[in-house]
């Protein structure tokens, strides 16, 4: 019998990535047919997600809020609300400790919009203080935007008392909940956001295709005339919407199909409870397995989130991550090459439809790969410091 080495399996690879993620069979097979993107069918499973969205925030319309999808990846949510909602001559601070708030402060260069950046280390949360000063001493200011969990290390930022000092300086303040929307819990009012972005392929467990804004309707509303791009123009996405159901063009159809069975799924398990549940069982087995191994966090465990973990790649001569990489890829295993500037690391994420069984079998799989490349890591004396 001739054998076909190379003919995929029936089951895809894990992916213990920030996302796209591994997702549920039913997920994808929920796009293996086709919708009308003016059909009235269409329209209103696109109206029931803008409603159950709020639902998961915890808001309602009748309480002010509204929710818009946007075409495009999550990158593509956080241009629109940037360049959508800061104002001709206002300006933007960022506040930046990884490379998706360094995105941010490239995508308003590129509009042509004035910022300022309050930078914090990689391993540090944003200073308090220093954006209370700034704000204090800068009037031009008109928008605050921070990354909740920042996926270059997956550090959590405190959100919520960002959004007090935002609020009590009466500033616009957006949040990118990119990687934490669904499963980690956003008490939306009392943190003051105006407009949080986020992406149906992150912690509800669908596929890429499209971005989702959460905003204050008031807020919203102000932005009249600020948009600096057609199809990235939020307000007009919400005026679409409402004048007829629709998006103002061709809209992912399959990508929320499949959304709408991953909201299906996220209600099944038990919401955002139930998915941070899992999520959190995910990090601390994986945290616990990696260190017996011998490697080493990079963040402290007060500012680690239970999405994605950076680990220091190890001082051995024998190690090199394309090979590390290649050799669990081998073993159906895929995980994230790092990306802080300041260290040498790899990341392995916890989200997407994977579970504590897969995070052992991940972890058998590390323990075989450092026996192929004949490292010896040493748990206890192996150097994890770093100057930032």
């Amino acid at each position: 019998m001739q054998i076909y080495p190379h003919v995929p399996t029936a089951r895809d690879k894990t992916l213990f990535t920030p996302g796209p993620l591994t997702t549920s069979l039913s997920v994808k097979q929920a796009m293996l047919r086709d919708a009308g993107s003016w059909h009235f069918e269409f329209n209103e499973i696109v109206r029931a997600i803008r409603e159950k969205l709020l639902e998961i925030a915890c808001l309602s319309r009748a309480g002010g809020f509204e929710s818009i999808l946007m075409q495009g990846s999550g990158t593509f949510g956080v241009e629109a609300v940037v360049a959508s909602t800061v104002p001709p001559d206002g300006k933007l601070l960022v506040l930046a400790n990884g490379a998706y708030g360094e995105r941010i402060l490239q995508m308003a260069s590129h509009l042509g919009i004035a910022t300022t950046a309050l930078r914090s280390p990689e391993n540090q949360t944003p200073d308090l203080d220093s954006l209370r000063r700034a704000l204090a001493d800068d009037s031009t200011i008109t928008n605050v935007i921070a990354v909740h969990c920042e996926t270059t290390t997956g550090i959590l930022n405190p959100i919520a008392e960002i959004g007090e000092i935002v609020r009590e300086h009466r500033r616009v303040y957006i949040v990118d909940a990119m990687s934490s929307f669904g499963a980690i819990p956003v008490d939306f009012v009392a943190s003051g956001i105006d407009f949080l972005i986020s992406s149906p392929n992150k912690c509800l467990e669908g596929v890429p295709g499209f971005s989702f804004i959460i905003a204050r309707r008031a807020a919203l509303l102000a932005t009249e005339g600020f948009a600096r791009s057609l199809s990235l123009d939020l307000l007009g996405q919400w005026n679409a919407f409402e004048k007829n159901g629709q998006f103002r063009f061709t809209p992912p159809t399959h990508s929320i199909l499949a959304f709408q069975q991953a909201l299906r799924e996220f209600d099944v398990e038990g919401g955002v409870a139930g998915r941070a549940a899992r999520y959190r069982t995910n990090h601390e087995v994986l945290n616990e397995g990696m260190k017996h191994l011998g490697f080493h966090p990079y963040l402290d465990p007060t500012v680690q989130s239970y999405i994605i973990t950076s680990f220091y790649c190890p001082n051995a001569p024998n190690f090199g991550f394309a090979e590390f990489y290649r050799r669990l890829a081998d073993k159906n295993m895929i995980i994230y090459p790092g990306k802080i500037s300041q260290a040498d690391t790899f990341r392995i994420g916890s989200i997407g439809r994977i579970f504590e069984s897969d995070v052992h079998q991940l972890l058998w799989a590390v323990e075989e790969t450092i026996s192929e490349m004949n490292l010896h890591l040493d748990k206890k004396t192996q150097n994890t410091s770093i100057e930032l």
